[in-house]
Parts: C-alpha cells; structure tokens; sequence
C-alpha cells in the first residue's frame, strides 16, 4: 500500500542575491505549510538567492552546501523542505542543485539541474544523474525547470517506482506562462505521476514569475494553486 502525505508548494518573490533575506521568508511559509499540516514543502529554482545568473557567477559567497549554517531557520522548520539554490560543486561553477532535508534537519538527498537552459551554461555546471529519494512511504523524483521540458526524464521516474515529481521551477508571464500551463498537466497525464510545481511571484531576475505553483493528480487533474500575485502556500494530499 502506498503512502500519503500532503504536500505544500511554496511561491515567493525573492530579494536578489539576499540568502539571510530569502530564508527567512521560505521559513515563514515552511512553518505556514506546516501548520497547514503539510509534510514536506517545496520551493520554486534558486530560490536563497533569487534567480540572478549573474551574482551567482560573481559571487561564490553565494553558493551553498547541504549543511550552510544560512539554511538553518529552513531545516529548523519542522517540516521537510526542497530548496533549490546554487550549490557548490568543489570546482569553478556551481550548479543548480537540489538539497531535500527531513523534517528533523538531516539531508536526504541532493540533485543537480541536468538541463541548463541558454543564460544558465556559461554560469553552472550540468548534473549527470537522476534524483530520487522516499519519504513517508512515497517514492519521489527532482527535477528543475528546462529539465521538465524533456519527456525522458520523467519517464525514467515513472519506470523508477517514482508516484510523486517535485519540479522546482521559474516561468515567467506571458509565454512562460503558457509554458507552465502546457507541461505539468502533460507530465501528471503522460507518466501517470503526481507533479508538484513551485513558481516564483513576481520580479525574478530578467522575468517576472507568473506564479500558479500548484498540483496535479496521475492523469493531469489539478488539485491545488496558488494565484498569480501573492506569496503564499497551497496543499494537497498525494499517494
């Protein structure tokens, strides 16, 4: 028998290059996920520092790893969380990595962006490997962003025993917009998976996030979304 859990999905409007900033408003909405009676909550790409190719080129100051002491007040938050941030790497560019921690504060597991979009490439380096882990019964599959738009990846989660992908995303208004609408439906309906989507909201980077971070049942039906302008946490409950 499968597992279940409700699970939040966390969008925000991020203050450029400002970690201590940005924590603290992912932490307030973790505990607001919380409280809501979520399990695990995920949040949308890049979100400790904003999406600023360009300070995190600049910056290494910017990069983190799965134990920065500038995470505590989200590993502290007493729910699961899925962050997305530039983690270093050990070499000249960070990547665009996943860290999952539990809900007492240990890593589960981390994931790197293995489909960098065009301005991503000459600032990140691409991972090699699919992301997974389980949590409460449930099998998981990461993916960020550009990677959603390759149907093999979700497949090979599908094939995998995953039930639940976490996509941890920026889509801006307009056609990005249209983007977001296209392609997560198409992911619960094509691999038969719960899809759960974290937008930004707002001013982010060059875009400004059109929001809409939601979640979809196997089978492309919506369960629950956030609007197009606000900060703020939805929830379902999956599996």
């Amino acid at each position: 028998m499968l597992g279940r859990m409700k699970i939040a999905t966390a969008q925000l409007t991020c203050v450029p290059a400002d970690i201590p900033a940005n924590v603290r408003r992912m932490a307030a909405l973790a505990r607001e996920a919380r409280a809501q009676g979520a399990e695990l909550v995920v949040f949308p790409e890049l979100a400790p520092t904003g999406y600023e190719p360009e300070a995190l080129s600049a910056d290494p100051g910017l990069w983190v790893d799965a134990d920065d002491p500038r995470l505590d007040a989200l590993r502290g938050s007493g729910i699961a969380t899925v962050v997305n941030c530039a983690v270093a790497t050990g070499g000249e560019r960070p990547a665009i990595g996943t860290l999952v921690h539990g809900a007492g504060g240990e890593l589960i597991t981390t994931y790197r962006k293995q489909h960098l979009y065009d301005q991503e490439r000459g600032v990140f380096a691409a991972g090699e490997s699919d992301g997974r882990f389980e949590l409460g019964g449930l099998r998981f599959a990461l993916a960020t962003c550009y990677d959603n738009h390759f149907p093999e990846l979700t497949r090979r989660g599908a094939a995998d025993g995953c039930q639940v992908h976490l996509a941890s995303s920026l889509y801006g208004t307009g056609g990005g917009a249209e983007e977001r609408a296209r392609v997560y439906p198409g992911i619960a309906k094509d691999a038969n998976l719960y899809v759960v989507l974290a937008n930004h909201v707002g001013p982010a980077g060059a875009w400004t996030g059109c929001g809409r971070s939601a979640l979809w049942a196997p089978g492309g039906a919506l369960l629950a979304e956030a609007d197009a302008g606000t900060a703020m946490v939805v929830t379902a409950e999956v599996g």
